[in-house]
């Protein structure tokens, strides 16, 4: 997918980007770029690759979901879908939960050189988030971390009551969200809606919505180790 293809397929996707988010996405392909050369952010990194498998991929979900609000994407790694999000839905507030330093690094840069503002980074574990600061997330989301039963307890502990669980699954995506069945219960979420979409080379995505409808118990989220060995 080249440039004007992402733009035309943003489009259908009901979004018109402006000439200064074009020019946004530009800089942020040729950062991701550089930058890569000196730290290991991604395995795409051609330019065709990046506006369909990064930017494009980044957006689908508005097909499926109106982002209003604060928004936590958690390991944003090399900022996908939260820094893409900002750059087209410039009134959402946005936070990137990134464990990594070096990766914080990368993502202050591109804050910086693409004057965006309502965003911010925090060098922390997700899990580690609650011990500092309220479950105040109108919207959680994240991308390609874990696999969604470990991925859940991560994220849902973040929203408020009330809040939206952004799922952004691959091809297996709906045999992970059967897997997930019993943590999406317990961390008080009800599933809203599931779609499936296909990107211009054929590759599957599934995107699911959950709603969490009353207040997880102080024990979640768990350390990571615990999560990892035993998944919900």
């Amino acid at each position: 997918m080249n440039k004007e293809e992402f733009i035309r397929s943003v489009e259908e996707l009901g979004l018109k980007l402006s000439l200064r988010q074009i020019e946004q996405f530009e800089k942020y392909s040729d950062l991701l770029i550089d930058w890569n050369t000196r730290m290991n952010l991604t395995a795409i990194d051609d330019k065709e690759g990046i506006w369909e498998k990064h930017f494009y991929d980044s957006l689908l979900s508005l097909q499926d979901f109106n982002y209003q609000g604060k928004l936590a994407d958690v390991g944003s790694g090399a900022g996908f879908p939260g820094i893409v999000l900002k750059i087209a839905l410039n009134d959402l507030e946005v936070v990137l939960i990134e464990p990594i330093k070096k990766r914080c690094t990368f993502l202050n840069e591109v804050i910086y050189k693409l004057e965006l503002s309502g965003i911010e980074v925090l060098n922390i574990r997700s899990e580690d988030y609650l011990k500092k600061y309220p479950a105040d997330f109108d919207i959680v989301t994240a991308r390609a971390v874990a696999n969604l039963n470990i991925l859940s307890e991560l994220c849902i502990p973040l929203l408020k009551v009330g809040g939206s669980f952004i799922i952004l699954r691959g091809a297996n995506g709906l045999e992970e969200l059967k897997e997930a069945k019993s943590a999406l219960k317990k961390l008080n979420t009800e599933l809203a809606d599931v779609s499936s979409h296909t990107l211009k080379d054929g590759s599957k995505r599934i995107i699911a919505i959950a709603h969490k409808v009353k207040k997880n118990e102080k024990r979640y989220p768990r350390n990571y180790g615990e999560i990892k060995k035993k998944p919900l």
